[in-house]
């Protein structure tokens, strides 16, 4: 394994970050314990999870991803080997299930830190994050700006003080940010410098070779800033391992169980798919390595955040950490996305 700093901080993670979303919906309880006592084994010490997981969201599972994460805790002992993140959602009105207000007031944030607790079965979270703003902006594939008519009131000053509360109460360590945009981070550092308060240390943002919207200007506050990225999706739920280039089917693959995510199901990155692929045979590589190698030696990653439902997928993931792609071969990218830009936002 590779690892990295978390900004900031003296905390060593893992280059690759267990994703845990499909714990207590697509995988076992028993399934998820396998998976990360495997990728423990294997040198992975960074795991990410949400209140809201497992994926799909819905009320049956509400919690049920961070519950497996708490029982295998309680199971193994492991938990101080772990860095561990976690997230608070947002505003929905698909999940007012999960508490009486879908905010970063100080209540919420309370009590989401808390229950998350609890179902972890831990005293304290090491990476906590907000997993998308609370404002209407650009996220979860949206390209045009959709916040002209937002009653939204800047508390992004409140936000820091709710969470250095919590952490002088040691209930979280660090904070950072999800599917949020360059003037979000920029407003959250102007708060914390100004005001002595938390800073963001990472974006939890999509990444990879269908999805490069990153680089056009969060990577400049991820350069200049020292905030690192946790890239999800660098797969692209899958599409980027080229299994659906055959023609073959995969029912059980996230993508064709969870039809409402349809970001990756584009002639566009079909066809950026088949040029990608291309490159990788040209140059002895799968199409995993080839995707997981560009996220993986970019400058302004912290680390990838993979997902699997096998233990044969998730160590051909974690295999990838050793792939170096020539300059040749990163080349060979450009000249696809200058043709097919960023198909899957």
């Amino acid at each position: 394994m590779k690892y990295t700093t978390l900004p900031h901080t003296d905390i060593k993670v893992s280059k690759i970050n267990l994703g845990t979303m499909t714990f207590g919906q697509q995988n076992t309880e028993a399934e998820g314990h396998a998976q990360m006592d495997y990728a423990l084994e294997r040198g992975v010490n960074f795991f990410d999870t949400a209140e809201m997981y497992s994926v799909p969201a819905r009320q049956e599972t509400y919690g049920s991803t961070e519950k497996v994460i708490g029982s295998w805790f309680k199971k193994s002992g492991n938990r101080d080997k772990v860095v561990l993140a976690s997230k608070i959602a947002g505003p929905n009105p698909g999940f007012t299930y999960m508490r009486d207000q879908l905010d970063f007031s100080p209540a919420s944030i309370k009590y989401a830190v808390e229950n998350s607790l609890k179902r972890l079965q831990t005293d304290y979270i090491d990476l906590y994050q907000m997993h998308w703003p609370e404002r209407k902006t650009n996220y979860f594939g949206q390209r045009a700006f959709n916040g002209h008519d937002d009653v939204w009131e800047d508390n992004f000053r409140e936000i820091l003080e709710t969470f250095d509360v919590l952490i002088k109460e040691g209930k979280i360590k660090h904070i950072g940010v999800s599917n949020e945009n360059a003037w979000g981070m920029m407003r959250l550092l102007e708060e914390s410098k100004y005001n002595n308060l938390p800073r963001i240390k990472t974006v939890q943002n999509p990444y990879s070779l269908l999805n490069r919207l990153f680089e056009v200007g969060s990577a400049e506050v991820s350069k200049y800033e020292n905030i690192g990225l946790l890239a999800y999706s660098p797969l692209a739920f899958g599409v980027l391992t080229g299994k659906f280039l055959s023609g073959e089917e995969h029912p059980n693959a996230r993508i064709k169980l969870f039809p409402q995510y349809t970001r990756y199901n584009s002639e566009q990155c079909t066809q950026a798919t088949r040029l990608y692929q291309e490159i990788a045979y040209k140059h002895g590589l799968t199409l995993t390595q080839l995707a997981m190698g560009f996220v993986l030696q970019q400058p302004f990653l912290t680390s990838a955040i993979i997902g699997a439902t096998t233990l044969e997928q998730l160590k051909e993931n974690i295999d990838t950490i050793d792939v170096v792609l020539s300059k040749e071969i990163i080349t060979e990218i450009n000249e696809v996305q200058a043709i097919i830009p960023d198909p899957a936002p």
